[in-house]
């Protein structure tokens, strides 16, 4: 039996942000596209590592924080009825005779799209763990690498490891509702924002939480869930800590993955676009936001939302050859916001 192909305009690989603002400018010329993420649920980094905090730069929206970001970028692309397959990774892309694309997943899916958008952020990413004996038992039960709700975290007894922005973050915004506060880190040292460290330092003078010099080195609990940590400090005396909850925050890894094997010219684990159309090497293949590189580029999302705008100008030559396509502004086109359901 021939394997099931899914048909579409274009295949966008990556539902962050820019992603999903792909959807709207695609969808405005009259294109149709699936999603492919290697996470369970839109937004990418925004919503799997800051859900909940604020963002400040993003053009119109003095504040909002990265899950309610996600959730109006899904409102705004709702119209065009994008197609969203999570869970899944690309491993396979293959140009076909006629000049269109197989996009194969490691789940087995397969699609056919005259256009690919890379919109992969800095690839698939994943924590970091720190080097302490059976944490993989504990992890997902009392041991967690990002911060999703924080009212899971009410009334817990959390040790927070690590000296970077994410550590320094989640002690100064969980502190209120934790039952008791702990940072660990090798160093007093921080590479974390000045604010943030100095209103840690607060805390910690107020007696609201402790901060210890040294590094996790064992876990104890059963079936899961930490009772308490033994901490060697740098003055190589161990002693145990009573918890219930640890947060490691040691970075993230970020892997191109199977993107290194496409045959894309590549730059540091970037990819390199022209600035006019945003396409890679490969026509018809296209990159957008962290994952692109270009003279000049900076990685804000606003700068993503420039570029897909362009990029969709391309896309459209490619998925409506023989189509003309005029510039219409959605304040006046009568057709645009036929489109969008508002007239």
């Amino acid at each position: 039996m021939a394997e099931e192909v899914i048909t579409t305009d274009v295949v966008v690989i990556g539902a962050g942000p820019v992603g999903l603002f792909a959807v709207f400018e695609l969808g405005l010329l009259d294109m149709k596209v699936h999603l492919i993420d290697i996470l369970d649920r839109p937004g990418g980094q925004c919503a799997e590592l800051y859900p909940e905090k604020p963002i400040y730069d993003i053009p119109g929206l003095p504040l909002v924080t990265g899950q309610d970001l996600t959730d109006r970028l899904m409102e705004q692309a709702a119209p065009f009825n994008p197609q969203f397959h999570f869970n899944e990774q690309v491993e396979e892309v293959t140009r076909q005779a006629d000049g269109s694309w197989f996009v194969k997943t490691d789940g087995d899916l397969t699609f056919n799209a005259k256009v690919i958008v890379i919109a992969a952020g800095g690839g698939s990413f994943q924590p970091k763990r720190p080097p302490i004996p059976g944490i993989e038992e504990y992890e997902g039960k009392s041991v967690f690498y990002s911060v999703k709700k924080m009212e899971k975290f009410r009334d817990k007894k959390v040790l927070i490891s690590g000296g970077g922005d994410s550590a320094l973050d989640w002690v100064n915004n969980l502190q209120p509702i934790t039952k008791t506060m702990q940072l660990i880190h090798r160093r007093d040292g921080f590479r974390a924002a000045p604010a943030s460290v100095n209103e840690m330092k607060k805390l910690v003078a107020e007696d609201k939480m402790k901060f210890h010099l040294g590094q996790v080195t064992k876990l104890h609990g059963a079936n899961g869930q930490l009772e308490g940590v033994t901490i060697l400090d740098n003055d190589k005396n161990e002693f145990d800590v009573e918890v219930d909850t640890l947060l490691p925050f040691f970075g993230l890894t970020m892997k191109l993955g199977p993107i290194a094997n496409w045959g894309l010219n590549l730059n540091e684990n970037l990819i390199p676009v022209d600035v006019e159309k945003f396409e890679t090497s490969t026509p018809g293949i296209f990159a957008v936001g962290d994952i692109n590189t270009y003279p000049g580029k900076l990685k804000l999302i606003l700068s993503g939302f420039h570029e897909v705008a362009l990029m969709a100008q391309q896309a459209f030559r490619y998925v409506h050859p023989d189509a003309k396509l005029t510039f219409q502004y959605t304040t006046s086109s009568t057709s645009l916001q036929k489109k969008l359901g508002v007239n």
